[in-house]
């Protein structure tokens, strides 16, 4: 009977010596096990040792391997196509024979795909040698998106995991007759198709290789020709499947920002001007049916511009645009920020030469101005929120008049509150290796105080889970920044709960990072993290000196609440109650010795608690203690007793005095049926 594998994994390889070697190894030294594995190798005409490294493989690991020979194809579809002609795997796997897996890759993308019951899955891929991998789609991960809602489009090489009844369902082949780019529309289609795609963010899956003989086929292969026709074909294919409106663009944006980008720089280096012209009118008239103004608004400006001068027809000005670009990419340095008013222009190529005319709203980044920022501490003092960190507007020269506000903006009502920082000096911010240190930042740096007490119009900041925003403001324009993800070590991740004193009264506070993206998030009033979930009873027991007296022993986890607010709490009947307040024994430990001389006959529950106005405060009940027995001992010459009463959440002493007349009687029955 024959099994079928879990995955088939397909290789196609020419000339891939000496990395195939590493390749092989990392997919039978898979945790999945090999028995859930078919591996699948095409020898695509190699002149080097490629066939006879696979054939080693296949008769070191009988039954594992199938390897097939063929004159080469010029390409890597061939191969791929003839691996799905013989693959029996529930689901495949593309592996480019220079790139390598992590160990536990294909166990973890198999897991996530049948949990979520996706039918393509990412697995987060690492380059090696300085080669670059895709990082927007892997920032978490994502148990079940699509294209739309995910940057899962901007990875369309096929090396992901992907069910093979959806490639047969849909009957995909890899397109012949390219050398590069031809992934895209097998990737595409599948992607468009997937009833669900997945992303494995947590581990590094896939490992590709930069070949030190330069080799990879995507770098090696020159011209711009071949990659203007995929971009016409994926145009096609995206108009075709995609109704136009924001879903569209969102693909769209894609193709322009990164295939025609590419095209361009091949184009750039073209020696052949008729072929160069030739190419750059395909642009052109790509441009001019499938570039709306919906879609000129969503890209970024260097590609708007790009797009600008392609439709105008401007060649050298193209050229000229991509080596000024290969320059900034090559030194690290990107061009500055002009604000003016309640606009901001990148200085790229053009801008406001009045010989070419390029409008300014070609240049506009106002939208999307990039930011960078820092939590350097965060904590609340004596009802005081303060917080110090940085932020800036990336490329923005500091000479430009800039202010920086805090934000609490609460999170189902949308109500705000802005309160203004002083400025701390950072003289050191800008000097490192981003955009080559051209830009600093020496006043960047805030400390912002807020009493929570007085923090709107005179009065307490009211409950809600308040979420923290750093708004900047350079002359008219305001950049908002969601503030806390990034932070520096020694800032405490856990969630920080703290009683605030408010005159009479206390109130609850914890500052939290959200989840997934981990925000700073102040919540006042227990909306999430209750006090008395803070509070924990660790013993009890009575004095070996003092029977009449409860020993409690405890600890607390708030990081901050009114000194001498903790008490030993014990309630009686009709409402009557005796606090204790307790003896701190180290930094949250506690005891408190708690009298019960005096204490009225009847039943006293016992508590930790913190108080508040009116009576109101926080309790947590004291558990049954299994150890501690009944008490006794003589208050003014009357016998007395504490009676544990058995009650399953709490516990609860009954107290009395002694009848003396019928305990003698009891007594004395019991020792006279002794003597019996």
């Amino acid at each position: 009977m024959t099994t079928t594998p879990d995955i088939s994994v397909i290789i196609g390889a020419y000339n891939a010596m000496p990395y195939l070697t590493k390749t092989l190894t990392s997919v039978v030294e898979q945790s999945i096990g090999r028995d859930r594995l078919e591996i699948i190798t095409v020898n695509d005409g190699s002149t080097d040792g490629t066939g006879k490294e696979l054939e080693r493989f296949a008769e070191e690991y009988p039954g594992l391997f199938q390897v097939f020979h063929q004159e080469n194809s010029g390409g890597p579809s061939a191969p791929r196509n003839k691996g799905l002609d013989h693959a029996r795997g529930r689901f495949v796997f593309f592996l480019d024979a220079d790139d390598y897996l992590g160990e536990e890759a294909l166990e973890r993308m198999l897991a996530m795909a049948e949990k979520n019951k996706t039918d393509v899955v990412l697995g987060k891929m690492k380059g090696v040698n300085g080669r670059g991998a895709p990082a927007s789609m892997f920032v978490r991960n994502q148990p079940r998106t699509d294209v739309f809602n995910s940057r899962v489009y901007w990875a369309l090489n096929p090396l992901k995991l992907i069910r093979r009844e959806l490639i047969e369902k849909h009957q995909l082949r890899f397109p012949l007759g390219y050398k590069t780019c031809e992934d895209q529309l097998f990737t595409g289609m599948l992607y468009l198709k997937a009833d669900g795609i997945s992303v494995v963010a947590d581990y590094d899956c896939l490992y590709i290789v930069k070949r030190d003989d330069g080799g990879n086929i995507t770098t090696s292969t020159r011209g711009a020709d071949s990659r203007i026709k995929v971009l016409e074909l994926m145009v096609d294919l995206v108009e075709k499947h995609v109704p136009a409106g924001p879903d569209r663009d969102g693909l769209m944006n894609r193709h322009l920002s990164i295939d025609m980008f590419h095209a361009l720089i091949h184009l750039a280096r073209e020696s052949d001007p008729e072929l160069q012209r030739k190419n750059y009118e395909q642009l052109r008239a790509l441009l001019e049916r499938s570039y709306p103004d919906s879609l000129k608004a969503r890209v970024n400006a260097i590609t708007r511009l790009r797009c600008e001068l392609v439709q105008r027809g401007m060649l050298q000005e193209s050229i000229e645009l991509e080596k000024v670009d290969r320059r900034h990419r090559s030194s690290g340095e990107q061009p500055g920020i002009l604000v003016e008013g309640d606009r901001a222009y990148t200085l790229l190529p053009f801008f406001r030469d009045a010989e070419r005319g390029i409008p300014d709203e070609i240049y506009d980044v106002t939208a999307a101005l990039q930011d960078r920022h820092r939590l350097d501490s965060v904590g609340i003092e004596d009802g005081v929120l303060r917080m110090t960190g940085h932020a800036y507007l990336r490329r923005v020269p500091q000479d430009v008049p800039t202010s920086t506000e805090l934000v609490l903006r609460e999170r189902d009502t949308k109500a705000e509150h802005r309160f203004p920082t002083t400025v701390v000096a950072t003289p050191e911010l800008g000097a490192g290796k981003e955009d080559a240190g051209k830009y600093r930042y020496p006043q960047a740096g805030f400390a912002a105080e807020i009493d929570l007490t007085k923090a709107v119009d005179g009065g307490r900041l009211p409950k809600g889970l308040w979420d923290v925003f750093v708004a900047v403001r350079v002359e008219d324009v305001v950049k908002e920044i969601r503030f806390g993800h990034k932070r520096l070590p020694e800032v405490a991740t856990t969630p920080q709960t703290y009683v605030v004193a408010d005159g009479e009264e206390n109130f609850a506070a914890a500052l939290y990072y959200t989840q997934p993206y981990s925000n700073l998030t102040l919540d006042v009033g227990e909306n999430k993290h209750k006090v008395a979930d803070k509070l924990r009873i660790e013993g009890t027991r009575w004095s070996t000196t003092i029977p009449s007296q409860l020993e409690v022993s405890g600890s607390w986890k708030l990081a901050g609440m009114p000194a001498g607010a903790l008490g030993v709490r014990l309630e009686g009947d009709g409402g009557r109650s005796v606090t204790v307040p307790v003896t701190p024994t180290g930094d949250s430990a506690f005891t408190a010795s708690v009298s019960l001389e005096g204490l009225a006959t009847g039943s006293w529950t016992v508590s930790l608690w913190l108080p508040s106005q009116r009576g109101k405060g926080w309790s947590k009940p004291v558990g049954p203690q299994s150890s501690l027995t009944n008490t006794r001992w003589i208050s003014r010459g009357v016998p007395r007793y504490a009676a544990v009463a058995k009650k399953r959440n709490k516990l609860v002493l009954r107290v009395g005095r002694v009848a003396i007349v019928k305990a003698v009687l009891k007594r004395l029955k019991a020792l006279t049926s002794g003597k019996r």
